[in-house]
């Protein structure tokens, strides 16, 4: 998925230096999603039966009301609720439940929707079938669901499910239960392993789905960890959350899911949906390949929710972002972050660079970037207001002509202050620029930012940028190349050169280490 990638580098920059995404393997061209279809189709069939009258609409989704719990039509006969325990989970910490949570989930989709209702206990699951085909060792269902037409509501209680120890992730020899090595990349069945698919897998679902206060433990560091699979790393399914193809809205709120051997939460639905998604308070952290995936559709909004540390657990795929907004099942249309963070992934903050995405809006966000890029929006119409940036961005839109499909930055701030790192650390990985911009910055604008780099970064490496009304500090004293159109009123202080390669236009005033340069055509 980095193929294609431009640079504009001056020629005193080195392409020596120049730092590749951690674990990527810039020769591989099978996709991900490819190497996982296969294993998805293995997902359960079971359908459910009726369809509820759904209730009112929640204005931020589209989706429905509260939870009526009474069934469509003239029936008023309520939607049972479900406990784990009434199947026989204990929720010891000790005693493997996977059994009882497939067989509430069972029951629930027999009628076609209702209510599980957990308890503040840790509650075991993740279990697995030697020599099933196409796995060495195949996972048990634990809470799987497809094709529900009543409401589906999951109320946590602050649980916490928990996988077990000692199963196997990875490629293994299904006789011997040994770890297997293979050439990459490596996308034949027969030796595959993983604890789960999904400890929470909702699938074509046309009641609304509501998931909320619980935790999701993938005990990475407690797995058996075998040979990689796919492209690269472990492209395997063992993930938190997994909603796809849903129709009657979906909420998520007050989850925390970490450690789990590849994403904390994975959404994709369809284009022409009408009711969306909203996840609200999600603490996604440690995983190994992404805090979030977003493979496809329309109407993600997400709020106060976190993004952080992923392949920090000693368990790493690629791309190991945040958030990978990856338009690979379905193409990718309107989502919102607000007040959201992504900090300290191992690969990308916030990265978007593949597929028929657009259209994305942050608000009052966090990216920071401790030794890879903090964001990649190289997407058309990602829009970015009052967020910080800690550390190198990069791969904005290419080649945008129509000023309307450039990346806009409104009353950010982009900084190399450690001491807003968790780790005291930031990413040097693009030059030194604190925003490596490149060639194709065509109209990317820049309106009332503040560059504030102090330490040993740059100002941004730009050519055809639109600097608006912006402030600009670098303390270093190496050569920043912040090239572009000035408008309005900027201030720019440090070892700056507006002429090399490309020139500087300017439109309204710019100041210059203490000089004011009237507008002009040309700068030198």
């Amino acid at each position: 998925m980095y193929s294609n990638l431009r640079y504009d580098l001056p020629a005193s920059a080195s392409p020596s230096h120049h730092r590749p995404i951690p674990g990527h393997n810039a020769s591989s061209t099978i996709s991900r999603r490819e190497c996982l279809a296969a294993l998805l189709t293995f997902s359960i069939t079971s359908g459910c039966k009726f369809s509820p009258a759904l209730q009112g609409e929640n204005p931020l989704t589209g989706s429905s009301g509260p939870l009526s719990n009474k069934k469509g039509g003239s029936s008023q006969t309520d939607l049972k609720n479900f406990t784990p325990e009434e199947f026989g989970a204990v929720g010891d910490g000790e005693t493997n439940d996977t059994d009882a949570f497939a067989r509430m989930s069972a029951a629930v989709s027999e009628i076609g929707g209702g209510t599980i209702i957990l308890s503040k206990r840790t509650y075991i699951v993740g279990a697995q079938t030697p020599n099933s085909y196409p796995y060495s060792f195949a996972p048990a269902p634990i809470m799987k669901f497809e094709g529900c037409s009543g409401n589906l509501t999951i109320l946590g209680n602050g649980a916490r499910l928990r996988c077990a120890d000692g199963l196997r992730y990875g490629t293994f020899d299904p006789i011997t239960g040994a770890p297997t090595q293979h050439q990459m990349p490596y996308t034949q069945p027969g030796e595959l392993a993983t604890p789960y698919e999904g400890m929470i897998w909702i699938e074509r679902c046309t009641g609304k789905v509501e998931i909320r206060d619980l935790e999701l433990d993938g005990n990475s560091q407690g797995l058996v960890i075998g040979g990689p699979f796919g492209d690269t790393g472990y492209q395997l399914p063992a993930t938190g959350i997994y909603l796809k193809n849903n129709t009657g809205g979906e909420h998520v709120s007050g989850v925390y899911t970490h450690h789990h051997g590849q994403d904390g939460i994975y959404v994709s639905s369809t284009l022409d949906r009408d009711k969306g998604t909203f996840i609200e308070n999600l603490v996604s952290e440690y995983n190994a390949r992404q805090g979030c995936s977003v493979g496809g559709g329309a109407h993600y909004a997400f709020v106060d929710s976190k993004f952080n540390h992923t392949g920090r657990a000693g368990l790493f795929s690629d791309p190991g972002a945040g958030v990978d907004i990856e338009a690979e099942m379905n193409s990718i249309r309107n989502l919102s972050f607000k007040g959201c963070e992504f900090s300290n992934n191992r690969g990308v903050g916030m990265l978007a660079d593949s597929g028929d995405t657009a259209d994305a809006t942050f608000e009052n966000c966090r990216f920071i970037g401790t030794d890879c890029y903090a964001a990649w929006p190289r997407m058309p119409r990602f829009r970015f207001a009052n967020c910080l940036f800690v550390g190198c961005i990069i791969q904005t839109y290419f080649d945008a002509a129509n000023p309307d499909d450039a990346v806009q930055f409104k009353s950010c701030k982009f900084t190399d202050d450690p001491a807003l790192s968790p780790t005291g650390q930031l990413s040097r990985v693009s030059h030194g620029f604190i925003a490596n911009l490149g060639a194709g910055d065509t109209n990317v604008l820049f309106d009332d930012c503040h560059f504030d780099v102090r330490e040993s970064a740059l100002l941004p490496y730009s050519g055809e940028c639109i600097y608006n009304n912006c402030t600009m500090y670098q303390g270093s004293d190496g050569v920043c190349y912040p090239r572009g159109t000035f408008s309005g009123t900027n201030k720019l202080d440090g070892n700056v050169d507006l002429y090399s390669i490309a020139f500087s236009k300017i439109t309204g005033t710019l100041t210059l280490n203490g000089q004011t340069i009237a507008p002009t055509d040309r700068c030198c």
